[in-house]
């Protein structure tokens, strides 16, 4: 009896560590959740043990490197003082020892050196960021969800400040309001003639927000008002003229809609979607814009073996021929052979009188 206790006893003791083995793997790692041509999202489980508050009561600080682009967490456990990058999970974490009662500033000023400093709101920076406290395995965790936006921030700015709504025309992921739109609201308040007033309310159908209005239509009234000399051939010219200025307004913020990927999902293209369908939606740039790399290059695999089955399927023997000699494939052959064979059949079938 005693035995079978012992043995359960190491083997569950032996389990306990594999668990503690396989969670230190998880626990205080960087790891990446989704990448796609605009936005990169990465997460970690920062374990709770141990933390020691900082400054104002936070147990952790948020450090930038301009240079690099690098948004990085600053926390201080067991007399050293941590920096977790959260926009390059490939480095490693750094650390600096600390006597007890060293300020952190001491830290800081080291980590400055190689380019991060400390900042209030990564929001400034492109970064959505939110902190929760979790259990994660039963550890008592920081989970730390970060989303980087910089670069489609970046274009989004550029749209807005030279009033050139084509340069985010095509693009497909949606920018978090919060990150653009008191920039947005600053060049709105700035907009004067109907050319930009018309870009920013294409940008605004994009972002999902409240456009600017567009000025009325002026009147006839309004001319002699303002002591302009007007005739009736050039009231009717100015009605034509903000007739068709309205019209190409609403053309235009109209057009991203018909750009817009056919709104199903990246599964359906993945397993569902026919050759036909599958060629049309890879042809459109949004789509290009929309699918990560890696999507579109798995897409592009399945477009290519529906082509080699239909092929397969419906080619004529002088197609199968042609693929024959580049492939080599066995398949082709035999399929080739039996096309031969038919074909034989055909000649040397004589109906019966």
């Amino acid at each position: 009896m005693r035995k079978i206790l012992l043995f359960v006893f190491l083997v569950l003791l032996n389990g306990c560590a594999l668990n503690t083995l396989q969670l230190k793997g998880e626990i205080d790692q960087v790891t990446v959740v989704k990448y796609t041509s605009y936005m990169k999202h990465h997460r970690a489980f920062l374990s709770r043990e141990d933390l020691k508050v900082i400054k104002g009561g936070k147990k952790y600080l948020y450090l930038y490197n301009e240079k690099n682009n690098d948004l990085a967490l600053f926390l201080y456990r067991e007399n050293q003082y941590l920096l977790y990058n959260f926009s390059d999970p490939k480095q490693k974490t750094l650390s600096i020892k600390t006597r007890n009662g060293k300020k952190y500033t001491h830290a800081l000023r080291s980590f400055k050196r190689i380019g991060y400093k400390s900042i209030d709101s990564p929001m400034k920076k492109g970064f959505i960021v939110s902190v929760s406290h979790k259990r994660y395995k039963g550890v008592k965790t920081l989970m730390v969800d970060v989303k980087e936006y910089t670069r489609l921030q970046k274009l989004y700015k550029n749209a807005i400040r030279t009033y050139d709504a084509s340069k985010i025309k095509n693009i497909q992921t949606t920018l978090p309001k919060i990150l653009i739109s008191d920039y947005f609201t600053r060049y709105k308040k700035k907009a004067r003639t109907h050319a930009q007033l018309t870009q920013l309310q294409i940008i605004a159908k994009k972002l999902k927000i409240e456009g600017p209005s567009l000025p009325k239509k002026p009147t006839t009234a309004s001319k002699v008002k303002t002591g302009e000399a007007t005739t009736e051939a050039t009231i009717e010219e100015t009605e034509e003229e903000e007739l068709a200025w309205y019209a190409s307004a609403e053309e235009e913020a109209n057009e991203i809609s018909a750009q817009e990927p056919s709104g199903k999902p990246y599964k359906h293209y993945l397993k569902d979607a026919h050759l036909d369908e599958l060629s049309t939606y890879l042809s459109k740039e949004a789509s290009k814009n929309s699918l990560s790399h890696s999507q579109y290059r798995t897409l592009q695999q399945r477009e290519n073996t529906l082509k080699e089955e239909k092929l397969f399927q419906e080619g004529s023997m002088e197609e199968l021929i042609e693929a024959y000699k580049v492939n080599k494939n066995p398949k082709y052959k035999e399929r080739i052979m039996s096309l031969m064979k038919e074909k034989q059949q055909h000649k040397t079938f004589k109906p019966l009188p």
